[in-house]
């Protein structure tokens, strides 16, 4: 080992886990055109410079789904780190109960309301799919 640091390519997603009052999570399909199309994935999208993943989330719920939520309605419950081929993917996930709004797809995007213990039935991105076990054990 040199101790020297090791680049990597380092993206920073922020995700939600809307539940409504059945207990239902949000997932939404990557539209065709996309990176990973057709697979599902919670809803969120790339912390841009000067954001905080929350600000970050707050921002792609209302561009992709069109609701609105604050800081404090965001309760943060595990993460990813997972390497891609390209990049290696840091993923926070917080839980959202209660947001302004009706989630519309803006993006293309295919939309389902599902119980936490049905979401390995959907094909998922591998850093989504390790977030399904602490999602169920809250739900």
């Amino acid at each position: 080992m040199t101790g020297r640091p090791i680049l990597i390519n380092l993206m920073l997603v922020s995700a939600a886990a809307l539940i409504d009052v059945d207990d239902r999570v949000l997932i939404q399909q990557r539209p065709e055109g996309k990176p990973m199309a057709g697979l599902w994935e919670f809803p969120g999208g790339k912390v841009a410079a000067g954001e905080t993943p929350e600000v970050a989330l707050i921002r792609e719920l209302e561009e992709e789904l069109g609701i609105e939520t604050e800081t404090s309605c965001l309760a943060p419950l595990t993460f990813a780190s997972h390497q891609y081929d390209e990049f290696h993917l840091l993923m926070p996930l917080f839980v959202c109960r209660v947001w302004q709004g009706i989630a519309q797809p803006r993006e293309g995007q295919k939309l389902a309301w599902v119980r936490p213990k049905d979401l390995r039935a959907y094909p998922m991105p591998e850093a989504d799919i390790g977030l399904i076990p602490p999602l169920r054990d809250l739900v």
